[in-house]
């Protein structure tokens, strides 16, 4: 009988469990003294590396690389890359306590944070819990005999930072620090607290934004290599290469052109971190409040590419087989979609916040916002929503959505919004990220912050649903992963002392005002028409439902066979989902199509077939010749020219099509494509056909 096949997982698994004795032997052999330091230091940099191979392989696996079908796939893979971490991080103590003195051999930090809650959750590796344990014993002798004889440190060191401003250590184990004073850094952490010695020999943690690298330093590159590989831990190319220059690196100093090469790489990582770089100077100059943090949704959206995007939640979602589809199926009996039932499915109101601070001086404000989505306490289970808030310079603190206005409200100003979530998970909630985007006056530098965040569980205790009421939920600092972080530290120091002193507190409490609303009988007919995960405005839901309506015609009832996976000429499927990434192209699309019913009698109203038919024309002499329109500029986030200019073209070309329309008499003439005075980008067949091996879910 031949031997069974193992899949890319499990051969990984042996890899980390391989990797895990040999490590085990290493620490046993250092505790024992066996062998020399230099011996069992380059066995420590070869399992650092092997490791961090096996962490990039785990990283990279999918479901669809196992010859068979594996359970619980994801919760596998992901307890390996725990175990991985929890490796990397016994590596790195036992590096630091085996590196000869010089430049930092570091081949990369896990935040204290996050090698805790590692260790917490993998169950498996008490007997790691237990070296690392003794690890931590060795460090604080060596620390003990350090401050015995401490010699003020070498300027040319790299790991040498200078104080830029006075820091008062608030806590145990923070080290106050005066502005000038040299600080030799042991180790840096990814949640930028790092632990540095002063001359005298204290030791203790300060945070990175108080400190800049030694200014005799020749070679800058140094600390856009740390800071590098501490925010952009996923870049293994940067990884491999920061290896190589800490365990090289009087090769590199003699060799000019490598370092040339190197500079030349790294300036590309810069690019990548000017937002994050102008966030913490801020955070030193004080233009920042207290908790606020790089915005956690929008890196989400910058770094996942469509993942988290409802371009992507409204593609039909495939079943396990990946045969049939889990989220679309007809009525045999009406021809229409058939209706599905969540677990979840509200509507809700934002009606605004108050009392959230404002950056300082320095900086422009572009957009104040809140993005929303699913959330069960450890991961977004839907599309990351944004609604932009409306700001009065009277009352700065104070923010409202939905604005009265003349026409139809913006679907980015639009606060009233709808959720189905088929999550079973008990603590399934909407996290609500207030941010703002702002640019820096004097660089130019634009960044995404995020004010604070609350969250709204959808049930009780109990497990019944949240009833239909108004709920002021109160903003918390920090990320939605940090607890117990106020946005002002001002606001919570010391407890008030009396009834008036605590109302007074409460009042200055940030708050987010939300409203649970019940839907009516055909606005949950329609909300139960969509995919089965979905957040967002509930003033497009007739324009999602007619999309889903299209989406099943032709993929259940138009191909040859449900096997048939064949390009399908559909440019409104092929194109719609872009109108959810791009507000104002969804707007023109409902002004159009509102035009469209206006005239419209009730019996063609009741036709589903004549609707579907008058959607796509309406679509092809809208939105499908705008998206394509050379005169309109790329969508671009929070950029008022852009978005000016965009409003312009929109409106000029939606009456020029309708004037053509009125003066041929056909709604849906092609000839407007091939005029002269219409500018169109030459046409692709991406925009013309539709992919089901590419797009489905």
């Amino acid at each position: 009988m031949p031997l069974k096949r193992r899949g890319p997982l499990q051969l990984a698994q042996r890899e980390v469990e391989e990797i895990k004795k040999q490590v085990d032997s290493l620490v046993k052999d250092v505790q024992s003294q066996a062998g020399s330091t230099e011996e069992a230091f380059r066995r420590c940099q070869e399992l650092q590396m092997s490791a961090e191979d096996t962490l990039r392989t785990l990283k990279k696996l999918t479901k669809a690389d196992e010859l068979a079908p594996v359970g619980n796939y994801d919760q596998r893979k992901q307890e390996e890359e725990r175990r991985v971490q929890n490796i990397l991080e016994r590596l790195n103590t036992l590096s630091m306590e085996l590196s000869p003195p010089g430049p930092s051999t570091e081949a990369g930090n896990v935040s204290k944070a996050q090698s805790e809650d590692s260790v917490e959750e993998d169950d498996d590796d008490d007997d790691e819990d237990d070296s690392d344990e003794e690890d931590v014993e060795n460090d604080s002798s060596d620390d003990e005999d350090e401050r015995r004889d401490v010699k003020p440190p070498s300027q040319s060191d790299p790991r040498i930072y200078v104080v830029l401003s006075d820091f008062k250590g608030e806590q145990e184990g923070d080290l106050s620090v005066r502005k000038g004073e040299v600080l030799r850094i042991i180790r840096k952490t990814a949640d930028g607290w790092w632990l540095a010695q002063d001359t005298k020999g204290n030791r203790g943690v300060v945070p990175k934004t108080y400190l800049k690298i030694g200014a005799s330093v020749d070679d800058e590159d140094d600390e856009d290599k740390d800071d590098s590989k501490e925010d952009d831990d996923g870049d293994d190319e940067n990884e491999e290469l920061e290896e190589e220059e800490d365990q090289d690196g009087e090769e590199l100093t003699d060799d000019r052109d490598k370092q040339r090469a190197t500079h030349f790489h790294w300036s590309t990582v810069k690019k990548a971190l000017t937002e994050i770089d102008a966030t913490d100077v801020l955070s030193a100059m004080g233009a920042i409040p207290s908790g606020f943090r790089p915005s956690t949704l929008n890196k989400l959206l910058v770094e996942e590419g469509v993942t988290y995007r409802g371009s992507h939640y409204i593609q039909p979602q495939l079943s396990q087989s990946q045969l049939s589809f889990k989220d679309l199926f007809l009525d045999p009996d009406t021809g229409k979609v058939r209706a599905r039932q969540v677990n979840t499915s509200v509507c809700f109101t934002l009606w605004g916040c108050r009392m959230i601070p404002t950056p300082g001086v320095g900086v422009q404000v572009l957009s104040r916002h809140i993005r929303l989505c699913a959330f069960d306490g450890t991961q977004v289970l839907s599309n990351i929503h944004v609604v932009r808030a409306a700001y009065n310079a009277k009352s700065p603190k104070t923010w409202s959505f939905s604005p009265r206005v003349t026409g139809i409200l913006p679907t980015l100003l639009d606060g009233e919004c709808f959720l189905r979530c088929d999550s079973t998970s008990p603590n399934l909630g909407i996290l609500f990220e207030l941010g703002v985007t702002f640019i820096r006056n004097s660089t130019g530098e634009r960044g995404d912050l995020s004010c604070g965040w609350a969250f709204l569980k959808l049930t009780d205790d109990a497990g019944n649903p949240l009833p239909n009421r108004t709920y002021e939920l109160p903003v918390n600092g920090g990320t939605p992963y940090e607890k117990d972080v106020a946005v002002e530290a001002s606001a919570t120091r010391g407890p008030p002392s009396g009834v008036f002193q605590q109302m007074l507190q409460a009042r200055r409490q940030p708050k987010l005002i939300v409203k649970l609303k019940s839907a009516n009988s055909r606005m949950q007919t329609q909300l139960s028409l969509l995919p089965d995960n979905l957040l967002h405005c509930l003033n497009c839901i007739h324009l999602l439902v007619l999309h889903r309506q299209l989406l099943a015609d032709a993929l259940l009832m138009d191909r040859p066979t449900m096997q048939n996976a064949d390009l399908m000429c559909s440019p409104v499927l092929s194109t719609f989902p872009k109108l959810l990434d791009q507000p104002d192209l969804l707007d023109a699309l409902r002004s159009a199509w509102l035009d469209a019913e206006t005239n419209m009698n009730r019996a063609q109203k009741r036709d589903l077939s004549y609707r579907k038919l008058e959607f796509v024309k309406v679509y092809m002499l809208s939105v499908y010749f705008l998206l394509h329109s050379p005169s309109l500029s790329c969508h671009r986030w929070a950029d008022p020219p852009s978005e000016a200019q965009r409003a312009r073209v929109i409106y000029a070309t939606l009456e020029t099509l309708k004037n053509h329309r009125n003066n041929t008499g056909q709604s849906g003439a092609p000839e407007v494509f091939v005029d002269g005075a219409h500018a169109h980008l030459a046409f692709d067949v991406t925009e013309l056909t539709f992919d089901l091996l590419r797009l489905a879910r």
